[in-house]
């Protein structure tokens, strides 16, 4: 492990000392909910972040992890409708918006076992701009190959049905490092867990997905309460700590596959 996966995991062993919300700056708060982007509670995941705004999402990376710390979207049933028209013709590419020794390259994904996993999903852009865009590595952590085209597929899907039929939501999707020992591939270090934390702004109601970042494709869901705790993230901080506790009824994935895979997964309570 090099000196940069050292000093992240390092950091992530002090996750639970000394919390106090550092906020993220935004030049792009249409993106999240109540115009507020996620706070760190654990400033110390601020050291080596960069916030990087889109066309249809905004991203806070990490130089210490080389991927997005979070992924922010808001879906509308009108982006929606265009996403659906719109076909996938994006191609991954590295990030130029940031420093070459900050950012993840293609190298570091080659022959690694690990897919290249959109964090806002491809499926969620509403025109060819915005899904070249999101092929960014920037917007990508190394992801389990059959949770990818599997119960991620499902989830990401779900969150897109969800949106058409409440007409809005805000959705904020990241990696969680979880543990000292944790892998890399090249200069990336892989994630043991994932999640998509979704905000209905219309009930003032939220929760999350989390999955095991492996083949087996296990997740649950928990409040954005217990998603601060277990990630040092408030992703949605506009709500009162009431709401932060509250459950979202979160519909169950069912993936649709692709790329020739349709595995099913269940799910497993942690």
């Amino acid at each position: 492990m090099n000196n940069t996966c050292r000093a992240f995991v390092w950091a992530m062993a002090l996750l639970l000392q000394g919390w106090v919300a550092h906020a993220a700056p935004t030049a792009c708060p249409e993106h999240f909910a109540a115009g507020q982007a996620p706070n760190l509670v654990n400033p110390r995941l601020a050291a080596g972040t960069r916030a990087l705004c889109f066309n249809s999402f905004a991203v806070l990376h990490s130089a210490l992890t080389r991927t997005p710390l979070y992924s922010a979207e808001h879906l509308t049933a009108d982006r929606i409708d265009a996403a659906r028209g719109t076909p996938r013709t994006g191609e991954f590419h590295e990030e130029t918006a940031l420093p070459p020794d900050e950012r993840a390259d293609l190298a570091d994904y080659a022959r690694s076992g690990f897919d290249r996993g959109h964090m806002a999903p491809s499926g969620d852009m509403p025109d060819t701009a915005a899904q070249q865009e999101s092929f960014s590595l920037a917007n990508m952590i190394p992801q389990a190959p059959r949770l990818n085209r599997g119960t991620w597929e499902g989830i990401e899907s779900a969150v897109r049905t969800m949106a058409e039929r409440r007409g809005e939501l805000y959705v904020v999707t990241g990696p969680i490092f979880k543990g000292n020992q944790l892998a890399t591939i090249g200069h990336v270090v892989v994630p043991t867990y994932v999640f998509k934390a979704v905000l209905d702004p219309r009930s003032r109601t939220a929760a999350a997905y989390v999955c095991e970042n492996t083949d087996d494709g296990t997740w649950t869901s928990i409040s954005v309460a217990q998603l601060a705790r277990l990630t040092g993230i408030d992703v949605f901080p506009a709500l009162s700590p009431r709401a932060r506790d509250s459950m979202l009824r979160l519909p169950t994935p069912t993936p649709h596959g692709y790329a020739g895979d349709r595995t099913s997964h269940q799910r497993r309570t942690r």
